[in-house]
């Protein structure tokens, strides 16, 4: 092969700009709704326990934020799924505090 690496390299790679999709609007989580009830449960996933909130009334963006929210304050892991967020290890106690100072209410645990 003659000439430099770079420079074969170079060739292969499309003229302009790879990413030709316009750029999405990045979401803006609205204002989640103050006063609503979530549902608190413990349940053992893998043997492992796990604390469940449900019955979230909004849009996703913004469960997605109270979810991030949630588990930086616990430094716990998590995800969210189905309308769910699900919380590692048994923080019920805490969760229900951290919801309470945010305006939500909760029952069950």
């Amino acid at each position: 092969m003659t000439g430099d690496w770079k420079d074969a390299l170079a060739a292969l790679r499309p003229e302009g700009p790879v990413d030709t999709a316009p750029e999405a609007e990045p979401e803006t989580p609205e204002a989640p709704v103050k006063g609503q009830v979530l549902c608190i449960a413990f349940q053992r996933r893998a043997g492992k326990p796990a604390t469940i909130l449900s019955g979230w009334q909004g849009s996703p963006a913004a469960l997605r934020q109270l979810a991030a929210e949630l588990k930086t304050a616990l430094a716990a892991g998590g995800s969210v799924r189905d309308d769910e967020i699900l919380l590692q290890g048994d923080v019920r106690d805490k969760v229900r505090r951290l919801l309470a100072d945010r305006g939500y209410k909760t029952k069950g645990g």
